[in-house]
């Protein structure tokens, strides 16, 4: 776990507030107006809220951002007697959204941060205003669902490394050995700005992963997929009909190796008929690393038309 006030140099320079609402200590951030529309953004695997740090700066002038680290990620703790399957992040996000009271959500989702928004969505369809998936699946009880995740499998370095260390009994150590090992995990996954390398950067990145038990988050979200231990969650038709009415917008970088667009874009296709999805040229699967203005400028736009 990272140290709190740690702002790596300054380029993550935020407040750190803490809660024990989901049974354990988790960090977020809160920056921006106090009463503004709530602009809720989740991470994935295995960043933590400094993927957001542009787009914090660019919204709280105008909006409350709050951005949650996942249990075992980032600033937040990584307890040793918890599992770490889809179903428990999407447990700890419903109890810090209750916890905080947060209404009218415009979620902002990247990576497994898709599957834990839409689950959040499910249990409460009406605390959602607004759905933005970045680089992020949003299953939503499409009949395709796993069908497609496994259609990427099938082309993703990720995912193939994954079900390779898996059955070779070696994921759990190399991935304990994150605080390492973290940049050459973030390109295999793909950016593709390498300009944006510094100490800070790898630092940052690698800090919330200094010792094999920090990593437990991440064993967990890749052990998980290899061994079909994730639940997705299922909504009911009311809650579809809730959500498919949201405004929805979809940014996608077109370099991501890790998730395809051709397989995961038509899930949020078939779930928002109709809404905007705009394609990143020559941003990788962090594409809030390689894009920063186009997302900035792209999200800052669709919140002022809706």
């Amino acid at each position: 776990m990272i140290e709190s006030d740690s702002t790596f140099d300054g380029t993550f320079p935020f407040s750190p507030h803490f809660t024990e609402a989901p049974g354990f200590r988790m960090h977020y951030v809160d920056e921006g107006l106090e009463h503004g529309e709530v602009v809720l953004c989740l991470h994935g695997e295995p960043t933590w809220g400094n993927l957001f740090r542009h787009l914090i700066a660019s919204l709280s002038e105008t909006y409350r951002v709050v951005v949650p680290d996942h249990m075992g990620f980032g600033k937040s703790e990584t307890p040793q007697g918890r599992s770490y399957w889809l179903q428990d992040h999407i447990d700890n996000i419903e109890a810090f959204v209750l916890a905080l009271d947060l209404t009218g959500i415009t979620l902002v989702m990247h990576d497994f941060g898709g599957p834990v928004g839409m689950g959040l969505a499910a249990r409460h369809p009406d605390r959602i205003g607004r759905i933005i998936s970045v680089n992020g699946p949003t299953p939503f009880g499409q009949a395709d669902s796993l069908d497609r995740l496994v259609a990427n499998a099938g082309v993703s370095p990720w995912f193939q490394w994954i079900l390779k260390a898996e059955s070779e009994g070696i994921l759990e150590s190399v991935l304990g050995q994150l605080g390492y090992n973290i940049l050459s995990t973030l390109k295999l996954n793909g950016f593709e700005d390498n300009s944006i390398i510094t100490d800070s950067f790898i630092s940052a990145y690698g800090a919330p992963f200094a010792h094999p038990a920090d990593c437990l988050g991440a064993i967990g979200w890749a052990k998980g997929f290899a061994t079909r231990a994730h639940q997705f969650e299922a909504p009911d038709a009311a809650a579809i009909s809730a959500i498919r009415g949201k405004p929805a917008l979809a940014l996608w970088g077109d370099a991501d190796r890790t998730l395809h667009a051709e397989h995961f874009l038509p899930l949020f296709a078939e779930l928002f008929p109709g809404a905007p999805i705009h394609r990143l040229p020559g941003a990788g699967h962090y594409s809030f690393e390689d894009s920063p203005e186009a997302i900035n400028r792209l999200i800052s736009q669709f919140l002022l038309e809706t």
